[in-house]
């Protein structure tokens, strides 16, 4: 069949949407990797999926699957997107919606044409519930990649994180400690890595090398949890721009038991056709 599909971004971090409400297809496994491959397919980092609510009192479910086809609980840029998505396709004309996720709920604020604020719920940091391997919670963590000793923050935001401070985000080994952070034994479900450089209290460098994708231009959980991982250190304050390589997402939260809040842009880059 056919299947329409529309192309976005948001800060670089890019995305195939689907709305598998308005066209019935049942998505496999096959089908995301074919979709997601830059040469013989459309190319992104993420299939993401408008489908009807399972929930009556949400308004959609979202779904997220990474380029290698595995289906993960979040993503905030593309929550960010599928808002916009669902406004443009006149899915709903609300500018608060709810959604169902693999993490939870989310809620999706629309502020302008462009700019989304997406409350990311509240960060969780017990060993258990990110998951990893580790006795207790601590403010960080050893461990060893690649023969290196390494101190790391570890949360979950919907999805786990490992965050390691950095004195240069450009002269970080992300292609290469990445990968090993990721796959790493402490981590039984793998971990998106973030490498994070602290440039004053509202104000970081990020690059993440995402679980199943690889480095990409931004993450907006990984930016949540890079944030949260420096208040908790006493390096941030409550409200924090985080440079990407793809562009400045806003990110704020005022403490335990608080929910992460992350603003930033989106955009559309095309629409089209492709044969499944």
């Amino acid at each position: 069949m056919l299947l329409h599909f529309t192309k976005m971004h948001g800060t670089g971090n890019d995305f195939v949407v689907l709305d598998l409400i308005s066209q019935r297809y049942k998505l496999h496994e096959r089908d995301v990797r074919r979709l997601a491959d830059r040469h013989f397919g459309i190319g992104c980092d993420q299939v993401l999926v408008v489908e009807a609510p399972r929930d009556p009192t949400v308004d959609f479910r979202y779904r997220i699957f990474n380029a290698n086809g595995e289906e993960v609980e979040q993503c905030g840029n593309g929550a960010r997107c599928f808002a916009r998505f669902v406004r443009e396709k006149k899915l709903t004309n609300k500018k608060v919606i709810s959604v169902e996720t693999g993490a939870g709920v989310l809620e999706l604020r629309v502020k302008n044409h462009s700019d989304v604020e997406v409350n990311m719920g509240l960060p969780e940091f017990e060993p258990a519930r990110i998951p990893l391997q580790a006795d207790s919670r601590q403010p960080s963590y050893s461990l060893t990649a690649g023969g290196q000793a390494l101190e790391i923050g570890a949360l979950a935001m919907g999805n786990p994180h490992a965050v390691l401070r950095v004195d240069d985000t450009q002269a970080a080994p992300v292609e290469t400690l990445g990968p090993l952070i990721e796959g790493h034994e402490a981590f039984p479900r793998r971990v998106n890595a973030g490498f994070m450089q602290v440039l004053d209290e509202h104000t970081i460098r990020l690059r993440v090398f995402e679980r199943g994708v690889g480095e990409t231009l931004a993450c907006g959980s990984g930016a949540c949890a890079a944030v949260v991982y420096g208040i908790t250190r006493g390096w941030l304050e409550e409200t924090v721009t985080v440079e990407l390589p793809g562009g400045k997402l806003s990110i704020s939260w005022a403490g335990e038991g608080q929910p992460v809040l992350m603003t930033g842009p989106t955009e559309m880059v095309f629409e089209g056709k492709i044969k499944i």
